[in-house]
C-alpha cells in the first residue's frame, strides 16, 4: 500500500484505487447508492453533493468506476465523524472495506484526533479492527434526528 505525497492522497492495491481527490469522485454513483441505502433512504441529489464538497472523502475504484466510499466530516485537527461507508455489493468479500478503513487510518490529516465517532448498524466487527469502541459514557450521546427529512423535501 503506497500513499503518494501529493495534496490528495492515493493508494493503489491488486488494481483498485482508493483516492481522496474530490474530481474523481462520482456524485450520481454515489447517489445512487446512498437514496437506496437504509440510513440515508431517498435523499435528494443536491444534499448528496453539498455533502461531499464539505467532507473529507475517500472513494474506492476499479479502473474508471467507483465501487465505494468512505467520507469523513472533521475538522482535520480534533474531531472527526465517519458516514456513508460502503462497498458495491458485487464488490464485496475482497477486503475492500477492510483496505479502505486502513487508508483512512492511515491519512495524515486524521492522525491525533481527540474524537473520531461513526454509527452503524451492523459492521462492528469491521470497525472494532480500527479501534472504534461503544462509547464509555453513552449516557452523554446525544443527537437531533429527523428521519423524514427527505421525504419532506421530495413533497411537492
Amino acid at each position: 500500500m503506497n500513499a503518494n505525497t501529493s495534496m490528495h492522497p492515493e493508494w493503489q492495491k491488486d488494481g483498485f484505487t482508493v483516492s481522496t481527490d474530490p474530481a474523481r469522485l462520482d456524485v450520481a454513483a454515489i447517489h445512487r447508492f446512498l437514496a437506496a441505502s437504509y440510513w440515508a433512504t431517498d435523499i435528494p441529489y443536491e444534499v448528496v453533493a453539498r455533502s461531499l464538497q464539505h467532507s473529507l472523502c475517500f472513494g474506492v475504484y476499479h479502473g474508471g468506476e467507483q465501487i465505494g466510499l468512505a467520507r469523513l466530516i472533521t475538522d482535520r485537527a480534533t474531531f472527526a465523524y465517519l458516514c456513508d461507508v460502503y462497498v458495491l455489493e458485487a464488490w464485496r468479500g475482497r477486503g475492500l472495506a477492510k483496505w479502505l478503513m486502513t487508508c483512512v487510518s492511515a491519512h495524515s490529516d486524521l492522525q491525533g484526533l481527540r474524537r473520531f465517532n461513526l454509527v452503524t448498524r451492523d459492521a462492528h466487527p469491521l470497525y472494532r479492527q480500527f479501534g472504534f469502541v461503544t462509547p464509555a459514557r453513552p449516557e452523554g450521546y446525544m443527537e437531533k434526528l429527523d428521519r423524514d427529512v427527505y421525504k419532506r423535501a421530495a413533497a411537492p
